[in-house]
């Protein structure tokens, strides 16, 4: 069994080899940040709220993994701003960074 292994372990990595494909990404021995991975999933929420005239900016990540964010454009006074936080950019966040609790709209 353990050939087999071997075997596909070896294909996979002519694979990778043979058209570039690194499943490892530099650094992968360190943690990313969290307050890294929610910036980098906040850029990519961003151009969701952008289709509508609003925006959404990083504000901070506390020590207890709550994130700060400021809404921007139409989404100040939305009266679905709180359903899309919640609803929306919450749930992706929790979902690709689980150490994320909360995600908080603050006034800037």
């Amino acid at each position: 069994m353990a050939d087999g292994i071997d075997t596909e372990n070896e294909a996979v990595d002519e694979i990778d080899a043979r058209y570039g494909v690194d499943d490892e990404p530099a650094g992968a021995d360190e943690p990313t940040p969290v307050a890294d991975r929610v910036s980098e999933t906040l850029e990519l929420i961003r151009p969701a709220l952008q289709m509508d005239g609003g925006d959404i900016s990083l504000i901070e990540v506390d020590d207890d993994n709550v994130v700060s964010v400021s809404l921007h454009g139409s989404c100040v006074g939305c009266p679905a701003s709180l359903a899309t936080l919640k609803a929306g950019v919450e749930r992706i966040l929790m979902d690709r960074v689980p150490e994320v609790r909360e995600v908080v709209a603050v006034e800037t």
